[in-house]
C-alpha cells in the first residue's frame, strides 16, 4: 500500500511545526503555508491565488 502525501500538506504540517515551537513569527508561517499551495498546485491554489492578487491590487488604491 501506497501513501501518497502532497507537498501543501507537509509544508502546512511543517509550517505548525514551526509556529508551535514559536521560531517564526505569524506572518512567517502564513507565507509558509501559501508557499506550500503555490507550489502544489491544489484546488485551493485559484482562490488563494485570486485572493493574493485581489490584495496585491488593493493595496496600491488604499495608499493614493
Amino acid at each position: 500500500m501506497t501513501l501518497s502525501v502532497s507537498a501543501a500538506v507537509l509544508l502546512g504540517i511543517a509550517a505548525l511545526i514551526i509556529l508551535r515551537a514559536r521560531h517564526v513569527s505569524y506572518g512567517n508561517a502564513v507565507v509558509l503555508f501559501l508557499f506550500g499551495f503555490f507550489a502544489a498546485g491544489t484546488g485551493a491554489y485559484g482562490p488563494i491565488y485570486r485572493l493574493c492578487a485581489a490584495i496585491a491590487t488593493a493595496i496600491p488604491r488604499l495608499t493614493s
